[in-house]
């Protein structure tokens, strides 16, 4: 059994409900048993609203790594990704970009949601995301966010952290594992699912995407890039985020790149120690639920990773949050009337807020130079949020 599957094949949410799955990159009690949620009469998807001065632009790029072969499904061929990239872009402009593909949405209702819902892949595809296909891009260069999901969630589930980026003057970049979940539609037009989630992922996963992240950083920024709005981004200016094992492969990916400045992992365990020399100094937040991540949780390797981190370095936690709340996973499952695990009392949108408010504060000061009062220490507006001295 692999690493992950070991630390966390009792613990992972779908949809916010617990139930066992193997790969959730965080230790917690045994999962209860599964219940049928009770889907609204009429069910009208939509993330919360992006809270800064842009509009959220978004354009998919299906790419193909001719350099190496897949790694998970050799007989595929060369590596593809599925990337979203989000952007500021002027009002007005645009039309309502889909929250998922068709088949994107089927494999992510046939695996990651509880059955008695009554959602249709179609509901999942018109989600209201604020994000906007063929947007005029606003004027100017803007930094580089590369954000990373969870295993087993497919990209689309980081949308609400990518487009408030992108509204706060960020181009994003959200990329899709393919084959390490619910399935990410390719540029042939198939949605190929997870081939690692009966077995859990591998010692190698946050390496691989490293690699995956390196690529479409080339991608977007040498040369010839093949985005055509390239020249929004900032090329000086990059960072990575990402949610449970890509909080992880965050850190692979800064000491493998040296171009990514500062790194977040959003509530997700660090796997094997990085040697500091790589990272030369750069930032990282830690940013994760209390139960877990505080200085004395039950997942040590943080206080390890941290101890041993000479650059700018905060760490905080979230109480009454769950492994899902860093992501758009709860607001779906309330909208669905899907229950939240026990001991949740922070509620959906609120676990968005302290996300995008926090995320965006860091990425502010490391990539934009700004000083942000809200990381300077506890705010009584923000009273669930700790800030960890070890």
């Amino acid at each position: 059994m692999t690493r992950i599957h070991r630390i966390a094949a009792v613990a992972a949410l779908v949809l916010a409900l617990p139930l066992p799955l193997a790969g959730a990159a965080t230790a917690s009690p045994a999962p209860a048993p599964a219940v049928a949620a009770q889907a609204p009469a009429a069910f009208h998807g939509e993330l919360p609203r992006p809270t800064g001065r842009y509009e959220a632009g978004e354009e998919v790029l299906r790419l193909t790594d001719h350099s190496r072969t897949d790694p998970w499904v050799p007989a595929a061929g060369p590596r593809q990704l599925a990337v979203s990239v989000f952007y500021p872009a002027r009002p007005g402009s645009g039309e309502p970009a889909p929250y998922m593909t068709p088949g994107e949405a089927q494999g992510f209702l046939a695996t990651r949601v509880p059955a008695g819902t009554g959602l249709q892949p179609q509901d999942l595809v018109n989600l209201d995301t604020h994000a906007y296909t063929g947007a005029k891009a606003a004027g100017g260069k803007f930094p580089l966010v590369v954000l990373s999901p969870g295993f087993e969630n497919p990209r689309a589930t980081l949308t609400g952290l990518a487009t408030d980026l992108a509204s706060h003057g960020y181009v994003v970049a959200l990329v899709g594992h393919t084959y390490e979940d619910s399935g990410e539609t390719l540029a042939d037009g198939t949605t190929p699912g997870c081939a690692l989630c009966d077995t859990g992922a591998p010692d190698s996963l946050p390496d691989s995407r490293a690699k995956d992240v390196s690529f479409v950083l080339d991608q977007l920024t040498g040369q010839h890039p093949v985005w055509r709005l390239s020249h929004l981004i900032d090329r000086d200016r990059i960072g990575m985020a990402g949610h449970s094992i890509g909080g992880d492969a965050t850190l692979n990916a800064m000491a493998e790149d040296r171009r990514i400045q500062a790194g977040v992992n959003m509530d997700g365990t660090f796997w094997a120690p990085i040697p500091t020399d790589t990272l030369q100094g750069r930032s990282f937040l830690l940013l994760g639920k209390d139960s877990d991540h505080s200085a004395n949780g039950g997942d040590t390797s943080w206080a390890k990773t941290w101890a041993g981190w000479q650059g700018y370095k905060p760490w905080l936690t979230v109480a009454g949050t769950n492994h899902g709340s860093f992501t758009d996973v709860p607001v779906l499952a309330e909208e669905a009337g899907i229950p939240a695990p026990a001991g949740t009392t922070t509620s959906a949108e609120r676990g968005m807020q302290l996300t995008r408010e926090y995320v965006g504060a860091f990425f502010d000061r490391t990539l934009k130079g700004r000083h942000e009062p809200l990381l300077d220490g506890p705010s009584a507006a923000d009273p669930e949020v700790v800030f960890q001295h070890p």
